[in-house]
């Protein structure tokens, strides 16, 4: 077993029904920009009714339909926000605990000590995260918040920290594919290939998720020397 292999990210996610939300994070096979790709799937119809909006340096997700909203507490949240040389992506609200907190000088982990799965046993969705540095090395961790039983009775943190390496990327989905209830993402983030083209990266993504559930992916390359920023963003229901 070659435990340094690693997998394009369509190849992982390619005939799998349903890998909830993801988040993929690393640096392009260049050495020259960071990556970070954050998509969701939906299977209700209250999930479905979602888009990413971009404001500035955040992308908001927003009701398609604001008539049709059931329940807004797990679907509407912001889950790319950039602060000073961090980029925080999350699957829920706990982006802005880590907003708040990294802004007040505390850590990644700190924030996440006060969270955990969300509250919609028996699934018990986990809450996964992810952080980038932007530092003389570009640095990035990865966080998933599970359950420890099936009754949600305590919740399990695992946090993963990498230095980021040409070619390399890493990761974590919710599900590790549809059931009842939904059965979560088990063991390390997975190891993927980041291309240089962006283009290519959302697309190997995009057209690997399942048609039916799919809703909407956001993709963003941060140059490392300039800061420059090229962004990605497709809406299934816009």
């Amino acid at each position: 077993m070659n435990v340094y292999k690693t997998e394009n990210i369509g190849t992982l996610i390619n005939g799998n029904p349903y890998v909830g939300r993801g988040i993929a994070a690393g640096m392009t096979e260049d050495g020259k920009k960071a990556a970070v790709a954050y998509f969701i799937m939906g299977r209700s119809e209250n999930s479905r009714n979602r888009i990413f909006v971009e404001n500035g340096d955040e992308v908001i997700i927003h009701p398609y339909d604001a008539s049709k909203v059931e329940d807004p507490s797990l679907i509407i949240y912001s889950p790319i926000r950039k602060l000073g040389d961090k980029l925080i992506a999350t699957n829920g609200d706990q982006t802005d605990t880590i907003y708040d907190f990294v802004k007040e000088g505390k850590s990644f982990e700190d924030a996440l000590e006060t969270r955990c799965f969300e509250p919609d046993g028996p699934n018990w969705t986990p809450r996964i995260s992810a952080m980038l540095t932007f530092g003389e090395k570009l640095t990035y961790k990865m966080s998933i918040l599970k359950s420890a039983d099936a009754e949600g009775t305590e919740c399990s943190r695992y946090t993963f920290s990498y230095t980021a390496l040409p070619g390399l990327g890493h990761f974590i989905h919710t599900y590790v594919t549809d059931g009842s209830p939904i059965p979560t993402f088990q063991g390390e983030p997975e190891r993927i290939t980041v291309p240089n083209d962006i283009d290519e990266f959302t697309n190997d993504i995009w057209s690997n998720l399942n048609e039916q559930n799919k809703i909407a992916i956001y993709v963003r390359f941060t140059d490392l020397e300039t800061g420059a920023v090229e962004n990605r963003m497709i809406n299934k229901y816009n």
